[in-house]
C-alpha cells in the first residue's frame, strides 16, 4: 500500500491530549476500518464486536457491504466509551490470531496514529494492549526508567513501574492511588537495592548523598504518596494529573539513581 502525502513527505503534528475519558465517533469508525483493512471481513469483525459487547448479531443482516458493516458501525456507535478500546484490544487479538503478527503490527499503528492525531490520550503498548499516552516527556522519561531499569536488573522496581502504569491506564476509572503507591515503591526499591537497606524511602533519603534541593524533593514526594497514596480519603485524593506527574517524576528519580549507581 502506497504510504500518504503526509507520510512520505514527513508533515504531521502532535495535537495536546483532550480525549481520556471518550471516545468519538471518529475513534469508532476507525476501530472498524482499520480492521477491516487488515484482511478480517465484517462478518468476523461483528463478531467479536458482539462477544465484547454481549449483543447478539442481527441473524437478518445476510451481505458484508452495507448491512454487516452497517451493523457493527451501529454497534460500536453506541456502546460505552470504554468498551470501543475492548474491541479494539479484542480486534487486535483476532488479527494477529488469524491474520498474522505484521498485520497486528499494521492494526496497532494505525490506531496508535489515530490516537495521536485525534489527541487521545491512549496507545497500544506492545504485549499490553491500549495503556496510558502522556505527553512526549511523560512517554520518554517512563521509556528511560523501563531502560535503565532493566539494563541495571532492577526487577521489583520495574515492575512497580509497570504496575503504575497499568493502575493509571484502568478504564472506565483509573487506579489513582495505586499509580501513586507503586510509582514511589519503584523508588523505594532502587534505594533499597543501592544502599543494602530495608527501610523506608523516608528513612533512606538522608543516606543516598543526593545533591540539593533533590534530597529534600524526593522527601516531600514520598510524603505526598504517603498521605494521598497509602492513607488516601475524600478529601486528599489526588486527581489523575498530579498521579501522572508523579509517576514521571518517579520515573526520572529511579533512571537517575540506576545510573549513577551503575558503574558503567
Amino acid at each position: 500500500m502506497l504510504m500518504t502525502f503526509s507520510k512520505r513527505h514527513n508533515f504531521s503534528k502532535t495535537p495536546p491530549i483532550t480525549i481520556r475519558t471518550d471516545a468519538p465517533n471518529g475513534l469508532r469508525y476507525a476501530v472498524v476500518q482499520n480492521a477491516y483493512d487488515c484482511g478480517p471481513s465484517y462478518s468476523a469483525i461483528r463478531s467479536v464486536v458482539c462477544r465484547v459487547l454481549l449483543d447478539a448479531p442481527d441473524p437478518n443482516s445476510w451481505t458484508e457491504i452495507p448491512n454487516i458493516r452497517d451493523e457493527v458501525l451501529q454497534h460500536i456507535r453506541f456502546c460505552d466509551w470504554f468498551k470501543v478500546y475492548d474491541v479494539a484490544e479484542a480486534l487486535l487479538s483476532y488479527i494477529e490470531t488469524t491474520q498474522g503478527y505484521a498485520s497486528a503490527v499494521q492494526y496497532s499503528n494505525s490506531m496508535n496514529d489515530f490516537f495521536i492525531g485525534a489527541g487521545i490520550g491512549w496507545q497500544f503498548a506492545p504485549n499490553e494492549g491500549i495503556v496510558y499516552r502522556g505527553d512526549e516527556t511523560f512517554d520518554v522519561a517512563t521509556a528511560e526508567a523501563a531502560k535503565a531499569l532493566s539494563v541495571t536488573g532492577r526487577k521489583n522496581a520495574a515492575n512497580e513501574i509497570e504496575e503504575a502504569i497499568r493502575d493509571i491506564s484502568r478504564r472506565p476509572d483509573p487506579d489513582i492511588t495505586g499509580a501513586v503507591t507503586h510509582s514511589m515503591a519503584a523508588v523505594e526499591c532502587v534505594a533499597q537495592d543501592i544502599l543494602g537497606s530495608k527501610q523506608t524511602l523516608g528513612q533512606m533519603v538522608g543516606a543516598l548523598n543526593l545533591p540539593k534541593p533533590l534530597d529534600e524533593a524526593v522527601s516531600k514526594l514520598y510524603g505526598f504518596a504517603s498521605q494521598h497514596g497509602r492513607h488516601v480519603s475524600e478529601q486528599s485524593r489526588p486527581a489523575p494529573e498530579d498521579a501522572e506527574l508523579l509517576v514521571q517524576i518517579s520515573c526520572a528519580i529511579c533512571t537517575y539513581l540506576a545510573k549513577r549507581a551503575s558503574p558503567n
